[in-house]
């Protein structure tokens, strides 16, 4: 019995080791000969990878070719995520050195934690994700030295953008920063990662494609910690093109400086200045104030620089030139005053009187006075009679409430007709500049207060928005481009910040050339009357302060009123009852042969002609070389 007891465990313990033979062997075979591919593909994904080569990016010149942006060298940290360490406290450990050497947080509910900038980015185990650009050159050293206690964390050096004359230019060029969410989709479509860096504003971004460049490949064999050993194949990147652009930077110094001078004359917290040239739509100057670094941007904001420029109520990282949204006031009687000549309604020989009220007898009970509304001209006495000439050199507001509205027998143009001239003149709509964040501004129509307010249209609607009042709202740069389309003759042109694009090796690859979106169906001999009435407000009308006579000015002066709240939601009115107003003032020289066509903005700037107009003849005297009179005070401290 003891002998058969025995016998049976050796053989079960037989059949225990052929079967543990069996199912190593098998294990063997199936590692070795079913899934070598696999696991042969598993251990080469590990060993080789295929990385990205940066594009080196294009770089920006001024006209005279001053370098306004370049790349230097830099340092940033990346993580890759399948090699970090399995095991949760090693990985927590890495994480921990790391956050001390580029203090930074840790915690996934943190923002930009390391923890989090990986939750949100990581799309592949081993595609790099970017935890921290601009990084110190001592700490960055520091990493690279600590390898081996921190694997999968890469140190790389990388261009970050510089930007020369940065407040300066800053609305302008914009900056670059990482890929939106909102955005990632469309840029993945186009070879891009969610870590790459774009351009966020200005000509960084509108000009992404062609700045960027292509980016190159690499096919890299790597050791166990993720580091590069060897380069097995790669492909070169294609640089980006180089851009020179219409602005003169010098010149755009000094209209920085006159407009700042005067906002401080003002009180203004807000201005704006803008020079073109009207035969080509070149934009010569663009200063909007208040501004801002933009190098702050380069490698990523602070969160406390953020939150200053984005809380600063004067908005300073917005283009005001572009983005701002002002009732244009009077320089918007260019507008009726070439509507009405071609339409008709008024000739070079009409007059129209102004007394200094205009009662519009109500709708409803015609002939009781007492309830007509009263509208007024600034100029309390009135005009007198006026045609339509001496009515833009005198700014007569009961001129063109009759123009545009009509008045008892006179058949004014109607807000119908009125919004398609405007329109016609580039008001309504984006002007096309290679800008980010362009608003279209705003021409109203009974539709649209219909749709918006549900009321009906009124002539009074019709009355304030013919002096660029009411629901009319403009751009600093649309009001430059109807300008310049009485000083050209009439034609609007797309106005244009890029002149020429070169290549690495400095070979042109396209030129500016004038970019007309219409000509005006307006004739010569109307836009003739209309550039007359623009020359005698200098000479003789509202522009009475113009000081110098060396080149010949027309222009036209504006204040517009706007709505102003207290603290207590209360209108904002002075002694007299009036709203606060904004400051504007638009010209183009010479007469006979306009090379530059300007405008100026003064946010709550009071009157157009008082403090607008020495910040345009301040630019005039910049642009054509004339010295200040011994006599004249300059603007400002």
């Amino acid at each position: 019995m003891g002998d058969l007891y025995v016998r049976l465990r050796a053989l079960l313990l037989r059949i225990v080791v052929v079967i543990g033979f069996a199912i190593v062997g098998f294990r063997l075979w199936d590692l070795q000969v079913v899934s070598s591919e696999q696991y042969l593909d598993a251990a080469d994904r590990n060993r080789y990878r295929l990385m990205p080569i940066e594009a080196p990016r294009g770089v920006i010149y001024d006209r005279m070719g001053r370098l306004l942006v370049r790349n230097v060298p830099g340092f940033a940290v990346y993580i890759v995520p399948g090699d970090l360490p399995r095991d949760s406290e090693e990985r927590a450990a890495v994480f921990e050195r790391l956050a001390n050497l580029l203090e930074m947080p840790v915690d996934s509910e943190t923002p930009r934690g390391i923890e989090q900038i990986l939750q949100e980015r990581t799309i592949g185990p081993y595609l790099r994700v970017r935890v921290a650009s601009q990084v110190d050159r001592h700490a960055a050293f520091i990493i690279e030295e600590d390898h081996l206690e921190l694997p999968g964390v890469v140190v790389m050096a990388e261009p970050q953008r510089h930007y020369y004359d940065a407040s300066l230019m800053a609305h302008i060029i914009g900056y670059m920063g990482r890929i939106s969410p909102e955005r990632l989709d469309d840029y993945r479509q186009r070879g891009y990662q969610p870590d790459d860096s774009v351009g966020v504003s200005g000509i960084e971004r509108t000009q992404e494609a062609v700045l960027a460049g292509i980016k190159g490949q690499k096919h890299i064999e790597v050791n166990v910690f993720g580091r590069e050993m060897a380069v097995i194949a790669s492909e070169p990147p294609e640089p980006g093109h180089s851009l020179y652009l219409t602005i003169d930077t010098e010149f755009q110094a000094q209209v920085e400086d006159v407009l700042r001078k005067g906002m401080a004359v003002a009180g203004s917290e807000i201005g704006v200045a803008i020079a073109m040239d009207p035969r080509t739509g070149e934009i010569l100057s663009m200063v909007s104030l208040p501004t801002f670094d933009n190098n702050l941007f380069s490698g990523g904001i602070s969160i406390d620089d953020f939150v200053a420029l984005n809380e600063d109520p004067r908005r300073p990282l917005v283009n005001h030139a572009v983005s701002g949204l002002y009732p244009p006031g009077s320089t918007f009687k260019i507008v009726p005053a070439v509507a009405a000549l071609q339409e008709g309604v008024v000739h070079a020989g009409t007059t129209l009187e102004c007394r200094g009220t205009l009662l519009l007898p109500n709708r409803f009970f015609p002939n009781d006075m007492s309830l007509a509304q009263p509208f007024r001209c600034w100029r309390r006495a009135g005009h007198g009679h006026l045609n339509v000439v001496t009515a833009i050199a005198q700014s007569c507001n009961i001129f063109f409430y009759q123009v545009g509205g009509g008045f008892m027998e006179f058949s004014g143009l109607g807000i119908a007709r009125l919004g398609e001239y405007a329109r016609m003149m580039g008001f309504g709509e984006p002007t096309g500049i290679e800008l980010s964040g362009e608003a279209a501004g705003l021409v109203p129509s009974d539709r649209w207060k219909r749709q918006t307010f549900g009321e009906s249209w009124y002539t009074g609607d019709t009355y304030n928005s013919s002096i660029g009042q009411s629901f009319v709202l403009s751009t600093p740069l649309q009001l430059l481009n109807a300008t310049a389309v009485i000083a050209n003759g009439g034609t609007l042109y797309r106005p244009q910040l890029v002149s020429q694009v070169v290549d690495i090796q400095g070979n042109v690859v396209s030129t500016l050339t004038p970019d007309p979106i219409r000509e005006m169906a307006v004739s010569p001999e109307n836009i003739e009357l209309v550039r007359r009435g623009m020359r005698q407000t200098v000479t003789s009308g509202t522009a009475w302060r113009w000081t110098f006579e060396d080149v010949a000015v027309a222009a036209k002066t504006g204040t517009a009123e706007y709505t102003k709240l207290d603290e207590h939601g209360q209108l904002i009115m002075d002694q007299h009852g009036y709203l606060p107003t904004h400051a504007w003032f638009t010209a183009f020289a010479p007469y006979d042969d306009p090379e530059i066509v300007l405008v100026v903005f003064l946010d709550d700037g009071g009157e157009g002609s008082q403090y607008a107009l020495p910040v345009a003849e301040n630019m005039l005297r910049a642009y054509f070389d004339i010295p200040q009179p011994e006599t004249e005070t300059e603007l400002g401290p």
